[in-house]
């Protein structure tokens, strides 16, 4: 089934923030290594794919359904994070942006009788439920730590062990 116009206009809405929360996890990885905290950074440069990844998952929903992919202009995220906790807030915030925007074309997929799109959609809330819960969860720990500097070396020593938060060099 086709996607409707209405539809894949809001899919490309979609790809677009999810490339732009791509950006935005990116500097915050650039943050976290400008305080010198690296697995605080690799954890965000983690994420920084996952949201390309996630990004390609509506790609190539769009492509089966006869429509192709318009990147639209993406709007850098033009702020620094001082702090681990400013980065956690940004990060939850946008995952809240995003979980709306996906909500919504849910919505828009039940009103159009798109029930194509359900399988992706429902991975989609699935996921960031996920990811609001753990950013959550991470910002609560922080909350703990209230400045304690071993609290934050622990911290970075964890998340810094997140599969793919790992520095490269070449």
């Amino acid at each position: 089934m086709k996607l409707t116009d209405e539809l894949e206009q809001a899919f490309n809405n979609q790809v677009t923030m999810e490339f732009g929360a791509a950006i935005v996890y990116r500097q915050l990885a650039i943050d976290m290594d400008a305080i010198d905290l690296p697995g605080i950074a690799g954890w965000f440069r983690a994420q920084a794919e996952e949201e390309q990844d996630h990004a390609e998952k509506f790609v190539v929903h769009m492509l089966e359904r006869e429509a192709t992919p318009l990147i639209q202009p993406i709007t850098p995220f033009g702020r620094h994070a001082a702090t681990v906790l400013e980065a956690f807030e940004a990060s939850l915030a946008h995952e809240k942006k995003v979980s709306e925007s996906i909500r919504e074309i849910y919505r828009l997929a039940q009103r159009t009788g798109d029930i194509d799109s359900f399988p992706l959609l429902n991975w989609f809330i699935e996921e960031q439920l996920e990811e609001e819960s753990t950013v959550s969860a991470i910002i609560g720990r922080i909350r703990m730590i209230d400045g304690d500097g071993n609290g934050l070396l622990r911290l970075d020593s964890e998340l810094g062990r997140r599969p793919g938060a790992e520095l490269t060099t070449d």
